[in-house]
């Protein structure tokens, strides 16, 4: 065109090309095309100005837009109502709310005020030998730019006041005082319009409606909604969306839905956002069956899922367990367009929150051009599956793969080796890091802290403590609490108390977790004032003293025997709600070490009304103290709750308190000792029995059968023992004949009845009638073919007592003292005491 020799320059031709190179971002080009219009003489109008705020605005180059409002104020140039509107929608947009809103209203009475622009500021900080404020600089010095002239004005200023009459400027102020959060200002806006007549459109309404919605007034955007139909302005796309988006956020879903199905009803289409919004909101609730239609209808549309969507829909299929259809869906979405590392590192994330490592490598691995990112994700999907190995060699390989680990991967690597007890390795590479030129995190210190704290290695611990401070990482409350604590469990006091006070002058407020850890190191060290003042001292915090706290200091007045200060503390955790089952353990330990049985009786009746009977060591101290009281039925039915309702695997303490029940309840000694040898022997069934035998003692046949029967299996190559419990166990519930059975069936085995089973025979030949039997018996032991046995004899004779045959039961009586003054019988007899807790009880 330039080339034509009838060619005149035009403002618009040089306006068009201005905002062309603009868009584009050409500042080079626009600034030379701007330098020719000035040489051709050609004069920018409020067109040119209007135009170039737009493109440096949307470029986000909101201080170089406003200089060249600047430059038309120099220039004398007025700004009109769209020139204008650009400048309030480009600080709108540059979030500079105040500004926007003052330029508006100096316009509307003939003023123009940018001498809050700081231009001296902005030419000093100019770094490139020409940037594009170097160059609006130098653009405002030629029309007198360093000298700040007095606000522009109209020519006729005084008594001015013009109003926008464009629906464009108004959408514009609705969206600004809507985003500045000033309603009123905003709705004044819409009054105006509507006073004024002037067109309102479905920007108008879509605008307004988010701003009331997005600020709570729902039911003023519906009846916008309303309003908007009553005018013939049909709502958009986007107009449902914003409801879309209004209702899931108050978790109105259907209604939600609704809007969704709207938009095809009225014969318009699902865009971007719609989509975008409609599956974030279905996935994060797991609506699976919804999320899928939605999908099928995207396909039929030609949509695919966006970048964002794709690691959302992907995790609640994960989440679902639906792994194979999240994998079909990142395969087709991989497909169809070039995914970025960001929705490869999520979709990762996806994986790695659910320890699926194996299906997160998958992803991992399909990306050719990795970022340092999905290194990232990927090191915390193999420690998140405790895979140490995997994500060492990981990390190793970054670097051939041009991959240069960053702060985080360090910070992960280290607190996941720490979380792991990997201690060491995360110190090598604590090492690395600070190598490296990175500086630590405090969590990162902290894990490693704890770590050794917890792996009882305190000279580690402090060693990383004055690494920590020699990176000049101030450490926290965390920190100081795990080597406070540390310190406490190895009974260090005065360590524990020096780094206590060192919290408080690096002006760390304490916290309950740090007091707690000094009661424990005080009542180590069997100090109880010290104890009873950082106590009352937790009494000031808000809340009070926590549950581990008060047990703490209970479990110290248990160890010295202070009943009364026991008892003070554990009723302040009953009125407070907090007494736990360490609690209550520990109050029956204090009352039964003082030999307050009843009063520990009453303890464990509450515990077991308020239900905290919920793991094996509550059990346990709950029937240790009925077994010392005597209550073995009690003992019976709380081990069936335990190992049968609750299905909790018995501990050795269980089975303390069980072999004390056993020999409370009468079962002879030489059953006892040969089912704990079997027991510690290890024997197979050897527990089962003991739990059987325990049921049938204390009188709970059906329990003892039903539990032998379902848990015992007969089969070749079983101890003696085994037999033995189950003739105890029949003969105790009445079936002499299963009884008679069983003994034959082990004598089928190859075995020989030892002394146990014979005890067991007189007694099932007493309760059958069978005195031939007893007296077989009685006639083996008197001619020495069975060892004499004290337990046998009286059973013998309580055989014979039984069958109403006391002369015989006499004789035997008189055999079994005549024995007894001129041989040892064997017999031993010993009772433990069925609380398996020696010493202080461990809170």
């Amino acid at each position: 065109m330039k080339s034509q020799p009838d060619y005149s320059p035009n403002v618009i031709h040089y306006n068009i090309v201005l905002r062309v190179l603009g868009r584009a971002r050409k500042w080079d080009g626009l600034r030379r095309c701007w330098i020719e219009m000035a040489e051709k003489g050609v004069i920018p109008t409020n067109n040119t100005y209007g135009m170039l705020v737009d493109v440096y605005g949307k470029a986000g180059l909101v201080k170089e837009a406003l200089l060249w409002v600047k430059h038309m104020k120099l220039r004398g140039v007025f700004p009109d109502e769209v020139t204008m509107n650009t400048v309030v929608r480009v600080l709108k947009d540059g979030g500079e709310y105040d500004r926007a809103d003052r330029f508006y209203k100096d316009w509307c009475v003939g003023k123009v005020e940018l001498d809050d622009l700081e231009l001296d500021s902005m030419a000093d900080s100019c770094q490139e030998p020409i940037s594009l404020t170097q160059f609006l600089l130098t653009e405002l010095f030629r029309t007198g730019g360093r000298n700040h002239t007095k606000s522009m004005v109209t020519s006729d200023a005084e008594n001015f006041v013009q109003k926008p009459r464009l629906t464009a400027t108004y959408n514009t102020l609705i969206d600004l005082y809507g985003k500045a959060g000033r309603l009123k200002d905003a709705g004044e806006v819409f009054t105006e319009m509507l006073k004024s007549g002037i067109p309102m459109d479905t920007f108008t309404f879509n605008t307004m409606i988010f701003t009331c919605g997005s600020h709570g007034n729902l039911s003023e955007a519906e009846s916008l909604l309303s309003k908007m139909e009553d005018r013939g302005i049909s709502p958009d796309t986007k107009t449902y969306n914003i409801f879309l988006s209004l209702y899931a956020d108050i978790g109105n879903i259907d209604e939600a839905l609704r809007c969704y199905k709207k938009i095809h009803e009225v014969g318009l289409f699902p865009d971007d956002v719609t989509h975008r919004a409609i599956l974030h909101i279905l996935c994060q609730r797991r609506m699976v069956h919804e999320v899928e239609n939605v999908i099928r209808e995207m396909d039929k549309s030609g949509y695919c899922i966006d970048r964002q969507s794709l690691p959302i829909v992907v995790k609640m299929y994960v989440d679902e367990g639906l792994t194979e259809h999240a994998k079909f869906i990142f395969d087709k979405c991989r497909k169809n367009g070039r995914l970025s590392s960001k929705t490869y590192a999520a979709v990762i994330d996806a994986y790695a929150q659910v320890g699926l490592w194996a299906e997160a490598e998958y992803v991992f691995g399909c990306e050719k051009e990795k970022d340092v990112v999905e290194y990232n994700v990927m090191i915390k999907a193999y420690g998140m599956a405790k895979l140490y190995d995997k994500a060492f060699l990981l990390f190793k390989g970054m670097k051939s793969q041009g991959i240069w680990p960053d702060e985080c991967t360090y910070n992960s690597l280290i607190q996941m080796f720490s979380k792991g007890d990997l201690v060491d390795e995360a110190r090598d590479i604590l090492g690395e890091m600070q190598e490296a030129g990175f500086k630590p995190s405090c969590l990162t210190f902290s894990s490693m802290i704890a770590s050794f704290v917890h792996l009882s290695r305190l000279f580690d611990a402090v060693e990383i403590y004055q690494e920590m401070i020699k990176s000049q990482v101030k450490p926290n409350e965390v920190v100081f609490g795990s080597l406070i604590n540390g310190f406490a469990e190895t009974g260090e006091l005065e360590e524990a108390l020096r780094y206590f006070q060192i919290m408080q002058e690096s002006g760390l407020s304490v916290n309950q977790v740090v007091l707690t850890s000094l009661i424990k190191a005080y009542s180590k060290a069997g100090i109880v004032e010290g104890a009873r003042t950082i106590y009352n001292k937790m009494k000031e915090l808000p809340g009070g003293p926590d549950v581990v706290a008060s047990n703490s200091i209970l479990n110290l007045y248990a160890d010295l025997g202070m009943v009364s200060k026991a008892e003070s503390i554990f009723d302040y955790l009953k009125e407070n709600h907090q007494a736990d089952a360490v609690s209550f353990a520990t109050m029956m330990y204090v009352y039964k070490n003082m030999g307050m049985i009843d009063e520990a009786i009453h303890v464990a009746n509450e515990m077991k009304d308020s239900g905290l009977l919920t793991d094996c060591p509550s059990f346990n101290k709950a029937m240790a103290c009925y077994a010392t009281s005597g209550n073995l039925s009690v003992c019976g039915e709380m081990l069936h709750e335990m190992i049968v309702t609750r299905e909790l695997s018995p501990t050795p303490g269980t089975f303390k308190v069980l072999f004390t029940v056993l020999k409370k309840g009468g079962i002879p000694t030489e059953a006892v000792e040969q089912l704990e040898f079997a027991y510690h022997e290890d024997k197979p069934y050897a527990k089962e029995a003991v739990v059987t035998a325990v049921f049938s003692v204390v009188g709970l046949h059906s329990y003892a059968l039903d539990f032998f029967q379902n848990f015992i299996k007969f089969e070749a190559g079983l101890d003696l023992f085994v037999y033995n419990v189950a003739i105890y166990v029949f003969v105790g519930s009445g079936r002499i004949d299963d009884a008679l059975k069983m003994f034959m069936r082990m004598q089928d085995e190859g075995m020989e009845a030892d002394v146990v089973t014979n005890i067991y025979l007189v007694g099932c030949y007493g309760k059958a009638g069978m005195l031939e039997g007893v007296k077989r018996v009685y006639n083996k032991l008197k001619y020495g073919e069975i060892d004499r046995n004290e337990s046998l004899f009286k059973a013998i004779i309580e055989a014979y007592k039984i069958l109403n045959r006391h002369d015989l039961a006499e004789l035997v009586n008189q055999e079994m003292n005549l024995v007894s003054d001129t041989e040892q019988l064997s017999y031993s007899e010993s009772e433990d005491d069925p609380d398996e807790t020696s010493g202080s009880l461990s809170v």
